[in-house]
């Protein structure tokens, strides 16, 4: 027997599924904030003081935090090498916007204050909104597609196919239900930006933000209730009809799917999945009560949970579905006929337990190095080495 034979193939599958589920949440929890923070800069901080000490609550973090989109996208590729083919394929001009819009943050970061003109740090702080707002925003909407199932076939070569050009997959990517689990994620990730801006400002800003952040998680808690009910009784789930084939090959076409019924029966089957929708709505109450009374770390906290269950919900509700087809479910990707060979799941959950502790590891020294709140001093004491 060969070293990767130890541990069964579907259970490296399994595994390396919660994996790339931990680094997605380990995104939003991260950047999550950062994007809230660039998506309330115009609104929270209201002089160029203010925004500047806004911008420096994740200016020393969010290249850092960023780590965590770049591990994810290499997970899926390296892991998933059809769900990472199929996705870009259909997904292309939305992930290009996602792209667009995070290249503007570090754009914004490094020139917002090299020039002292209201209308030239105006212009970027804007830029900041966009590059916090869109990718919360366009994530979302790519989930609540997800959810929906997304219209592809693979050939009888694996090669994935979408109907219409660029412009008409873009465009249809933007329906009612993929439009609202875009709503549910930009205001998850403003409450959780305002958690952040409260912990790490004083003052008018972070009493705005706190106003701002308990709005925002009423509107979260609201649309994931409604993106829960549209989802149960108005959109069609999927099933696979036959048993996964125990160790067999990375070829979904071997697979028979069927479409209909409710994704909701997931929770029949497996009760404990509850946990998930529960810890997504008690974060949100709790974030909320906590920004309304003025509670700092605790809200955080409390925001980070609420986002971990909302996140988790999808992937425990469509397991063992990664990406569906609506136009062929057969052609549908799973756990089971998605992912890379045997031995190369293996080496890479070997590199993934050496490495990932000293990552973790190494974000806690940082956030601990740089604990405490920015004030308008540290800004305007320091001009020439924040931004």
């Amino acid at each position: 027997m060969v070293l990767y034979e130890l541990i069964d193939y579907d259970v490296l599958r399994v595994i390396w599924w919660l994996l790339l589920g931990v680094l997605l949440i380990g995104f939003a929890l991260t950047d999550g904030f950062d994007m809230g923070v660039g998506a309330l800069l115009p609104f929270v901080a209201k002089t160029d003081t203010e925004r500047r000490v806004v911008i420096n609550t994740v200016g020393p973090v969010w290249e850092g935090n960023q780590v965590w989109f770049i591990l994810g996208g290499g997970a899926i590729f390296a892991a998933w090498p059809p769900l990472y083919a199929v996705s870009f394929s259909g997904f292309y001009l939305a992930m290009f916007l996602v792209l667009a819009a995070l290249i503007l943050r570090p754009v914004g970061f490094k020139y917002r204050s090299k020039r002292d003109s209201e209308t030239w740090r105006s212009r970027w702080d804007w830029a900041l909104f966009v590059g916090g707002a869109v990718p919360a925003l366009v994530f979302g909407v790519a989930v609540g597609n997800v959810l929906q199932g997304v219209p592809f076939y693979l050939t009888e070569d694996l090669m994935p196919m979408y109907p219409g050009n660029f412009i008409l997959k873009l465009l249809g990517l933007l329906n009612p239900f993929a439009l609202l689990a875009g709503v549910v994620s930009l205001s998850m990730l403003l409450m959780h930006g305002a958690a952040w801006i409260s912990l790490k400002t004083e003052g008018a800003v972070a009493a705005r933000a706190r106003q701002y952040g308990t709005t925002a998680g009423m509107v979260a808690a609201a649309g994931y209730a409604l993106a829960g009910l549209w989802l149960h009784f108005g959109i069609d789930g999927f099933a696979l009809v036959n048993d996964p084939v125990a160790s067999g090959p990375s070829n979904p076409l071997y697979s028979e799917v069927v479409q209909g019924g409710s994704w909701f029966a997931v929770y029949g089957d497996r009760p404990w999945a509850l946990i998930a929708p529960v810890l997504g709505f008690a974060g949100i109450a709790l974030a909320i009560m906590g920004l309304r009374a003025g509670r700092e770390v605790s809200t955080l906290l409390w925001s980070k949970m609420g986002i971990l269950g909302i996140i988790s919900s999808v992937g425990l509700t469509m397991f063992p579905f990664i990406l569906p087809s609506t136009l062929d479910p057969n052609s549908s990707l799973t756990v089971w006929d998605a992912s890379s060979s045997h031995q190369t799941l293996f080496v890479m959950l070997v590199a993934t337990v050496i490495f990932m502790p000293i990552i973790l590891a190494y974000t806690a020294w940082v956030y601990k190095v740089l604990w405490g709140k920015v004030t308008e001093d540290d800004v305007t004491g320091n001009s020439d080495s924040v931004y």
